[in-house]
């Protein structure tokens, strides 16, 4: 435990019911786009989420969702300015855009799983990718739409209503349309039912299984 650093809380911004983001003092924490840590309670519980500000922010931004009975989450929602929350090192694999090696990329996210591609976009906004398929339940819960729209090719998908402008279905079936080069690296972060089933549709599509990167959400 040691390791584990306290950083003061600046906010708690609610998105919509059980969905909120959680902004942190950064001090001095480095990290890459992708990273996740260990956010800890004050009884030592913890969970990872994935940083979702970029890397010469002053703050640290999580995106997270609530659960009823979770462990953590409800904790983090309760945080007031001023407040501190144990935070470990980063640590993680996932990279987005960087296999690509100058050549196309699409990123694909549902739900808090678009928060690499926050942080992404807001470390490299020079380079954005090919596209970005964003799945969500309610179009409310589209959190950080307005940074990635405009900024690349954007598609979001809205499962539970009809959203004038947007596809009424799953993120999957906005694969559909989406052109695909053979250079092409694919991104996906969210559920695990959503990286399986985007992963058998690109390879079915003759998506090579090395350009396809994964990263699935828990939550608790």
């Amino acid at each position: 435990m040691s390791d584990i650093l306290k950083h003061s809380v600046v906010g708690v911004e609610s998105i919509e019911e059980c969905l909120f983001f959680l902004t942190l003092e950064r001090n001095g924490l480095a990290f890459d786009p992708g990273d996740c840590v260990a956010l800890h309670t004050d009884s030592g519980k913890s969970r990872p989420y994935s940083i979702a500000s970029g890397n010469s922010e002053h703050e640290l931004r999580f995106l997270i969702r609530e659960m009823e009975g979770g462990e953590v989450s409800p904790w983090l929602a309760k945080r007031k300015p001023g407040d501190t929350v144990g935070v470990s090192p980063p640590f993680g694999w996932f990279r987005p855009g960087q296999h690509a090696g100058g050549g196309p990329s699409v990123f694909i996210a549902t739900g808090t799983g678009i928060a690499p591609f926050l942080a992404f976009r807001e470390t490299f906004p020079d380079q954005p990718p090919s596209a970005l398929l964003y799945g969500v339940r309610q179009r409310t819960a589209a959190a950080g739409l307005e940074q990635v729209d405009g900024w690349c090719d954007t598609h979001l998908a809205v499962s539970r209503e009809a959203v004038p402008g947007h596809h009424h279905g799953r993120v999957t079936e906005l694969l559909d349309g989406l052109a695909m080069p053979p250079d092409t690296h694919y991104y996906l972060c969210g559920l695990e039912s959503m990286a399986r089933d985007c992963s058998n549709v690109l390879q079915q599509r003759g998506v090579d299984l090395f350009n396809i990167h994964r990263e699935v959400f828990f939550h608790g």
